[in-house]
């Protein structure tokens, strides 16, 4: 066993740091945790967090250096499809989660629907990303062979 205790940050790629912080902030009610400007390439780093889990923050990243050129272009045009797989997100009740959610302009690319492990709706954040939220229930794995 090591002495790792939990995860503690995960990476989204973004097309605009602002305009992504942002809507994290205000259509998923998240809260920012980091927003600062280091070295002297100018290199940001915004993290954001949920407000009851503050111990696993999402840096919202610019495509771009450390990833060599190849990848930054890849992830880039993943996000310009709009199909760059992002975070999964639990929920209670999805249905009441998508209701909120479209009310504030969130845009679903899949509606609820009922999956063997759970009811799931898809996002789409501002950026292109994907979020899979989550409504999870008990299920047999062997529901998938």
């Amino acid at each position: 066993m090591t002495s790792i205790s939990n995860v503690s940050l995960v990476t989204v790629y973004v097309t605009d740091q602002d305009e992504a912080k942002q809507w994290y902030i205000d259509k998923l009610g998240f809260v920012e945790m980091t927003d600062v400007t280091m070295g002297e390439n100018g290199f940001r780093w915004v993290s954001v967090a949920h407000p009851d889990h503050t111990e696993l923050e999402v840096t919202l990243m610019i495509p771009g250096p450390p990833l060599d050129d190849n990848l930054a272009e890849a992830i880039r045009r993943a996000l310009a499809n709009g199909t760059n797989g992002a975070l999964g997100l639990k929920t209670v009740d999805c249905q009441k989660t998508f209701e909120e959610l479209t009310a504030k302009g969130v845009e679903f690319i899949q509606p609820p629907a009922e999956r063997p492990y759970g009811t799931e709706a898809i996002i789409r954040d501002n950026s292109g990303n994907w979020l899979v939220l989550v409504e999870p229930k008990e299920f047999d794995p062997q529901a998938f062979a």
